[in-house]
């Protein structure tokens, strides 16, 4: 019976090594969980107030207790700040891990080191996120030219500029015939960043201010002769109550499609104050190229152009589990979803269960070296002894076989 007794601490011995082995095997894999080994004790059955009989092997308890959070400078590295993990597919089967060491494949892809493709929410008309989760694909190509159709201008006209007399032509190329002046940049739909130059005009005898428009094509020619845009209205408090929107229509005549921007001044005051452009936005943009990718905290892929563009390719999907000690762990740093772990719950980062995104940041290894080492001792001990164990029986069975 001490043999018996002996061998399944020499097995149990064993398992623990193997444990302990691949902890320090992957002390330094990324996002890798430790797992420690545990045993039960075996007795006879139906027999009490009895020596026990040996250990059993129960099973191993991964420890997933987040590791360190290390900069790479890659921007598409992320790592979980906090729980969950990431959700990936490989060969029609959906899996997760908590290794955010992703790269962009042959088709803009998303993947895994391993090739695993990583699954987000696609982005929504709206610009929010969708409600579904599909693979995440930059475009890695050139975006197309988008001609500008509202252009938003906020303004301080100052109070103290000296009216232009009534019945004075404009003419832009005369500065007595207008107060202040600026332009504007609008593109056209080939991308062409023309200009239109504006210029105001205080009214005589009223809070109202005159705005002409000329358009300059991005050679700088002038497109047709200058036109009056609208004319602004103030309250006595210099707040803007009318001649807002406005709509310029231009012909670049550069083989483009004709142009309809609305400007919108709302925002622009009159007071004692220096002219100034507080604010502008122009909803168009010239071609762009790739240039890059990068991932938020709210764990949006978002890619960058040459233009300045900057477009969301998808949000990482975070999965969050009833018992997440259920899991089955995998090769490639992959855990498998089973029955024990229960069915994955879905969020977007920082929402729900969600942990957040820290993008440019990898998950170290949670295996601690040093107790490890303690252990690996131990478990060498442990397997020494019961070996001991067994040669003295054996060399016991030895002795009586010759009695």
């Amino acid at each position: 019976m001490s043999l018996e007794t002996a061998l399944s601490g020499l097995e149990g011995a064993q398992f623990g090594l193997n444990t302990v082995s691949n902890d320090l095997a992957n002390a330094s894999t990324t996002a890798f969980k430790s797992q420690t080994s545990l045993f039960a004790d075996v007795y006879p059955a139906d027999e009490s107030n009895v020596a026990g009989i040996g250990v059993e092997i129960s099973h191993q308890d991964s420890d997933f207790s987040q590791g360190n959070i290390t900069p790479t400078g890659n921007p598409l590295d992320a790592a979980i700040q906090g729980s969950g993990f990431f959700t990936v597919a490989q060969g029609g089967v959906q899996q997760y891990t908590r290794d955010g060491s992703f790269q962009l494949s042959g088709t803009g892809q998303l993947i895994t080191a391993t090739g695993a493709t990583v699954l987000g929410y696609t982005p929504a008309a709206n610009g929010g996120t969708g409600g579904t989760t599909g693979p995440i694909t930059v475009n890695t190509g050139a975006v197309p030219a988008n001609a500008t159709s509202n252009l938003g201008l906020t303004l301080n006209l100052n109070s103290n500029d000296t009216p232009i007399a009534a019945g004075t032509a404009f003419n832009p190329a005369d500065p007595t015939t207008y107060n202040e002046s600026t332009s504007v940049v609008t593109y056209d739909s080939l991308g062409n960043a023309n200009k239109v130059n504006l210029y105001f005009v205080a009214n005589a005898g009223s809070s109202t201010w005159t705005v002409y428009a000329q358009p300059t094509t991005s050679a700088g020619a002038n497109v047709g002769t200058p036109q009056t845009l609208t004319t602004l209205n103030f309250g006595t408090s210099g707040q803007l109550t009318g001649g807002s929107p406005a709509t310029l229509n231009v012909n670049w005549g550069n083989g483009s499609a004709a142009s309809a921007i609305a400007f919108n001044l709302t925002g622009t005051t009159l007071g004692a104050q220096s002219f100034a452009v507080a604010g502008t936005t122009n909803n168009g943009n010239g071609p762009g190229s790739f240039s890059g990718v990068s991932i938020t905290a709210g764990g949006q892929v978002e890619a960058s152009y040459s233009n300045g563009q900057t477009l969301n390719a998808g949000t990482l999907a975070i999965a969050n589990f009833i018992n997440q000690e259920g899991l089955n762990p995998v090769s490639g740093n992959l855990y498998a979803a089973t029955q024990s772990s229960g069915e994955p719950v879905l969020d977007t980062p920082g929402t729900g269960q969600a942990g957040t995104v820290a993008g440019g940041n990898l998950e170290q290894s949670n295996a601690s070296t040093s107790s490890l080492l303690v252990s690996l001792i131990q478990f060498q001990q442990a397997y020494q002894a019961n070996t001991s164990v067994i040669q003295t029986e054996q060399q016991d069975i030895t002795r009586l076989v010759q009695v």
